[in-house]
């Protein structure tokens, strides 16, 4: 049994900058690059580099970027047999400004991926069902998300939802989730309350448990995390290193959590596998190119 990914696909258009531009600003960058990216595909590169057997399930245009995105998926032993193509629509793309802080700024144009629909997930139940650990995110349209979330639940699936971009999540979709990972930004707009500090995360996170879900996990960045369930709250502190982009720091965090997960079924040892993939991720540039391989991460964290 594996990890089922459903979401985006999308060729990131990166552009280092001294300074992310302000509304109306034009500023110079330093360089540019084509990385493949896209949440959906960074959660399975990172579960499958991390030693999962992971599926991938979306859509890609027919042009060239389309090529070097499932290129970059099989190279990293992703199975892409779910993967399909939308002739007369461009693969998704992403417009990326990275700082010298290793700050982001991103714009996501979908494409082919906005074309996903409840028979696309049809079509490829056979992946969800030899999959333990389900995988989605808001890069696809939000019904196809509530749909494939419905279907994964009937079989009996460990389900995993990342809700970004933010938007709101049906009460159907929550209940009974298993895990929801949204930063302080996601959460605020999935409970409609302020997010101020630690007391209101716990308080939003709770709303949402009151809905169904079954685990919250507030990625915070820097600041480390904070999971929260009916009975209690854990704080985990993020592992120190030097940051220079920290587009991926999130997807790797997932999929180093699913993929630990899927190994040792121990909520608390996944986060902390999750969270040292993430700090591993934001001392190289990129997205997919960024997320390292299990015999990376034992080198850099023995």
């Amino acid at each position: 049994m594996g990890i089922c990914v459903i979401g985006s696909l999308n060729m990131d258009l990166v552009v280092r900058v001294k300074e992310i531009p302000k509304k109306g600003e034009t500023v110079i960058g330093k360089d540019f690059s084509t990385v493949p990216g896209g949440k959906g595909a960074n959660q399975a590169v990172a579960a499958s580099r991390l030693g999962a057997k992971t599926f991938m399930i979306g859509k890609v245009g027919d042009d060239s970027f389309a090529k070097n995105l499932k290129e970059s998926l099989s190279s990293s032993n992703v199975d892409i047999k779910g993967l399909q193509e939308e002739k007369n629509l461009p693969t998704g793309v992403a417009l990326i400004s990275v700082d010298e802080h290793g700050g982001n700024s991103i714009i996501v144009a979908p494409g082919a991926n906005f074309e996903m629909r409840k028979e696309d997930i049809d079509k490829n139940m056979s992946l969800i069902e030899d999959s333990k650990i389900v995988v989605l995110q808001h890069e696809i349209p939000i019904e196809t998300v509530s749909y494939a979330l419905a279907a994964a639940k009937s079989k009996g699936k460990i389900t995993v939802l990342n809700p970004a971009p933010a938007d709101e999540v049906s009460l159907e979709a929550l209940k009974g989730l298993d895990f929801i990972i949204p930063n302080e930004h996601e959460l605020e707009t999935l409970c409609k309350q302020k997010i101020t500090d630690e007391k209101s995360m716990i308080e939003g996170a709770k709303s949402l448990i009151e809905k169904g879900v079954k685990n919250v996990i507030i990625t915070l960045g820097e600041k480390g995390c904070l999971h929260v369930t009916a009975s209690e709250s854990i704080n985990y502190d993020a592992f120190k290193v030097v940051a220079v982009d920290t587009t991926a720091a999130g997807d790797s965090f997932i999929g180093g959590f699913c993929a630990n997960y899927l190994k040792t079924g121990d909520i608390k040892a996944a986060i902390v596998f999750g969270q040292k993939t993430a700090a591993l991720s934001v001392t190289k540039y990129g997205a997919q190119s960024s997320i390292p391989t299990i015999e990376e991460f034992e080198e850099f964290w023995r």
